[in-house]
């Protein structure tokens, strides 16, 4: 063993290498965090939006927490919500029948596979029609939370079969639907209700 193996002065001057490799590796990793948050803040301006461990799971909150699955996964709402995420969001084959006539929600999962993310958002920010979907709801979510909510749903797969189309006014549906007529107004106050059906 040689003399200098001994030497306190050779191993302090260790630890110190030691240390400060460590703290360089620290700061690195601390600064991509800090880094990805920056850009993330950037990216938000001042909209509020779901923090969460990761985009996916942001979105499979925003989907449970905003009721999604009440009208577009078959069958949720009577089993308390304890349904597999592999069921969810296949559209709905009974319908909503009002004053504009009758809607079927849709099968989300396939919309997403089919649609890309920067026309998801534009959608969800723009789209007015099909009531009983809450459209000022949904146009008010931040653009992150609605990238979220596409990641999500895109990470289920695709699954299930298209929903009936949506019927317009006097058009009878063959499939099954609630009625949301309202009834009993004073006369006149439908007029001004902005209910519509996309062009077909």
């Amino acid at each position: 063993m040689s003399a200098g193996s001994n030497d306190p002065r050779r191993g302090r001057r260790m630890l110190l290498v030691v240390a400060g490799a460590l703290a360089l590796v620290l700061a690195v990793v601390a600064g991509d965090r800090f880094g990805a948050r920056a850009q993330a803040r950037s990216q938000q301006g001042s909209q509020p939006y779901i923090q969460a461990y990761s985009s996916i799971d942001a979105g499979r909150y925003l989907v449970k927490v905003g009721g999604c699955n009440d009208c577009h996964t078959p069958g949720y709402m009577e089993a308390d919500g304890q349904l597999p995420e592999s069921e969810w969001l296949v559209g709905s084959p009974l319908g909503w029948r009002g004053p504009w006539g009758t809607t079927y929600p849709p099968n989300l999962r396939l919309f997403v596979q089919e649609t890309p993310e920067d026309l998801f958002v534009q959608i969800l920010h723009t789209r007015k029609v099909n009531p009983p979907m809450p459209w000022p709801s949904v146009n008010a979510m931040s653009e992150a939370d609605v990238r979220s909510i596409h990641r999500f749903i895109k990470s289920l797969g695709p699954k299930g079969e298209r929903r009936p189309r949506a019927l317009g006014p006097g058009e009878e549906p063959e499939a099954p639907y609630l009625d949301m007529t309202p009834h009993n107004l004073p006369e006149g106050a439908m007029a001004a209700a902005p209910f519509s059906l996309p062009a077909r």
